[in-house]
């Protein structure tokens, strides 16, 4: 075997990049500024609105493959490494022949001779694929609602194909959960990164002193970009006690076009920051400020909210959805029926528990500092440039004339 040395370079290719906002930018700038802190060199491929170091991608592009393969062309990279969203590299669900749906990068997946590497973010099973549906401006009659009802009904079979046609031509697959390796199978689980902005831990009382919040009660976070997958209309038929504030901040992500209006200023006990998009700085402070990360999604594929919260040792408490189950199993936050009710107990339950959630929390989140999650990625793509070496070197020394 070949010594390893970490002497390769990767093309990490992700629509949304900062400025743009949106999760998927946070994530893949934080894996990015990870990586090239140990060495390793990346260059980005973004839409023009991010800051990646080449631009050209777009939902809305329908050459994105080519726009890939002539950068790949072009720069040679050891390994190309996607991160694969269907609603940001374009997902064409075709309404009437469901077979011709096809994602916007299938051609490179066919055409690419590099080695892949593919973060599948989203990864649904039926139900909260057909509750994933987001509707677009007004719809008074109710009919851009039926006919995406439709377009989703007979492309779910077709969502899932798009995700097995990458498996076979990449030569890794990530997801963030072992649930969400069960509908995406044969990848690896490589857990979402998420730690406190420049590693500092900021006391409790001091962050709610800076952000101006209840320094004695119990403060249930509610935090992200609002969709109505998000399911946070919710909050609007639940009781929130005295002694208890949610602290409601939200934000749109860079394509998002949902009118939602949550209705929540006569609400007793509930505090709209209305800061919109945060900085890392002052997500770390709203974070550090709470005690409990609210989570009444009904639509769920994976939740870098909910590491985030975990980064900053905070439990959760979540709609029990597969994904959020997996993680509650090993007691890192409690999941209920998604109901007002069900969740105004499942408050005094973490409430009860707290003590036992808060320590089992800040064991796991060692293992989701960015550092940890940057080695595991540069094991991935070791172990398939090695291999790849390995088999070259084999086929050569089968070409040789045998020794006499």
């Amino acid at each position: 075997m070949l010594e390893r040395k970490r002497d390769f370079n990767i093309l990490m290719v992700s629509t949304e990049y900062p400025p743009m906002q949106g999760g998927i930018g946070r994530y893949t700038y934080n894996l990015v500024k990870s990586l090239r802190a140990k060495g390793i060199e990346v260059k980005v491929l973004s839409n023009s609105d991010g800051l990646g170091d080449y631009t050209g991608l777009s939902p809305y592009n329908k050459k994105n493959s080519g726009v890939l393969y002539d950068l790949v062309q072009k720069l040679n990279p050891d390994i190309v490494h996607i991160q694969h969203e269907h609603g940001l590299i374009g997902f064409d669900m075709n309404p009437f022949f469901p077979n011709k749906t096809k994602t916007g990068l299938d051609k490179f997946y066919f055409m690419s001779k590099v080695p892949i590497v593919s973060t599948f973010h989203t990864s649904y099973n039926f139900k909260h694929w057909m509750q994933s549906i987001i509707i677009e401006g007004k719809d008074t009659f109710h009919l851009k609602y039926l006919y995406k009802i439709w377009k989703h009904l007979i492309n779910y079979t077709s969502f899932r194909r798009a995700n097995s046609y990458a498996m076979t031509k990449i030569s890794a697959g990530i997801v963030f959960s072992k649930h969400m390796a069960n509908l995406v199978p044969d990848t690896k689980v490589i857990f979402h990164g998420a730690e406190p902005f420049h590693s500092i831990e900021i006391d409790q009382k001091e962050a709610r002193r800076i952000l101006l919040l209840p320094e004695n009660e119990r403060i249930v976070l509610v935090q992200g970009f609002l969709t109505a997958s998000k399911g946070w209309n919710i909050i609007k038929k639940m009781y929130i006690p005295d002694g208890w504030k949610l602290v409601i901040n939200y934000s749109k992500n860079h394509y998002n076009k949902q009118i939602i209006d949550l209705h929540l200023d006569s609400k007793k006990n509930i505090i709209n920051l209305g800061k919109d998009y945060l900085s890392e700085e002052d997500l770390s402070l709203l974070f550090f400020a709470s005690d409990i990360i609210f989570l009444p999604y009904k639509a769920i594929s994976g939740s870098g909210t909910m590491f985030d919260g975990l980064g900053h040792g905070k439990p959760f408490l979540a709609s029990n959805t597969g994904f959020f189950k997996e993680f509650s199993k090993i007691g890192l936050g409690i999941v209920t029926e998604r109901n007002a009710d069900s969740f105004e107990k499942g408050f005094k339950i973490v409430d009860e528990n707290y003590k036992i959630l808060k320590s089992q929390v800040d064991e796991f989140r060692k293992k989701i500092k960015w550092d940890q999650i940057a080695e595991q990625h540069i094991d991935i793509y070791e172990n398939i440039l090695y291999a790849k070496r390995d088999k070259d070197i084999k086929l050569i020394e089968s070409k040789l004339p045998e020794k006499p």
